[in-house]
C-alpha cells in the first residue's frame, strides 16, 4: 500500500486530532477498506467498520445502512468523482475527514500500477471546506500539516514548510 514508505507522521497527528474531538467509546464507520490506520484506530479503544471495497462513486449503501456514532474518511474523497454523494448520503451527524492538499509544485497523484489508487480532485483547503458546507456539514475544527520527505531537491525544500494534509470535525447542520 505504502511502498515501504509508512506515513508515521500523518497516522500520529491524525489519531491525536481523533482523540481530541472523538471519545472513543462511538462506534466509527471508516470509509475505505480495512487499513493500517484501523489498526491503529482498534488498538486506541475504538469499535471501528469499514466499508467493504465497493466503488463508492456508484454505492453508498453501506454508508445509508451505517448505525455507527461517526463517519471517519481518511484520504478518501480525493479518489472520488463524486465525493459530495458520499457527503450527503452519510447518516451520523459527526465526521472526521482528512485530503491531501493540492500542491502547485507538483502534479495530481496516478498510481500506474492501481487504478483505485489515483486522485481525481487535489483540494484546496477553501475547495473541502466549500464541499463540507454545501453537502450540509458545519466545520467544527481543523488543522493542517506539512509532510518533509527525507531527501534532496527543490520539492522536498518546499515539502518542509508547504502543509499537505488538511484534517477537519464536522458536524451535520
Amino acid at each position: 500500500m505504502y511502498e515501504g514508505k509508512f506515513p508515521h507522521k500523518r497516522y500520529k497527528l491524525t489519531l491525536e486530532f481523533l482523540n481530541k474531538h472523538i471519545d472513543s467509546s462511538k462506534t466509527i464507520l471508516d470509509l475505505g477498506v480495512r487499513n493500517p490506520f484501523t489498526e491503529i484506530m482498534i488498538q486506541n479503544g475504538y469499535s471501528v467498520e469499514n466499508t467493504s471495497g465497493l466503488d463508492l462513486d456508484l454505492d453508498t449503501s453501506e454508508i445509508k445502512n451505517s448505525n455507527a456514532d461517526v463517519v471517519t474518511a481518511f484520504e478518501i474523497f480525493e479518489h472520488l468523482l463524486s465525493p459530495f454523494t458520499v457527503l450527503k448520503s452519510i447518516q451520523t451527524d459527526k465526521l472526521v475527514a482528512s485530503v491531501p492538499l493540492k500542491l502547485w509544485f507538483a502534479s495530481a497523484y496516478r498510481s500506474k500500477t492501481d487504478l483505485r489508487d489515483r486522485h481525481y480532485h487535489e483540494f484546496e483547503d477553501w475547495q473541502f471546506d466549500w464541499l463540507l458546507e454545501k453537502s450540509g456539514w458545519k466545520i467544527i475544527a481543523s488543522e493542517k500539516w506539512t509532510n518533509p520527505v527525507k531527501k534532496i531537491g527543490v520539492r522536498p525544500i518546499l515539502r518542509r514548510f508547504t502543509n499537505r494534509y488538511y484534517i477537519v470535525y464536522a458536524e451535520r447542520l
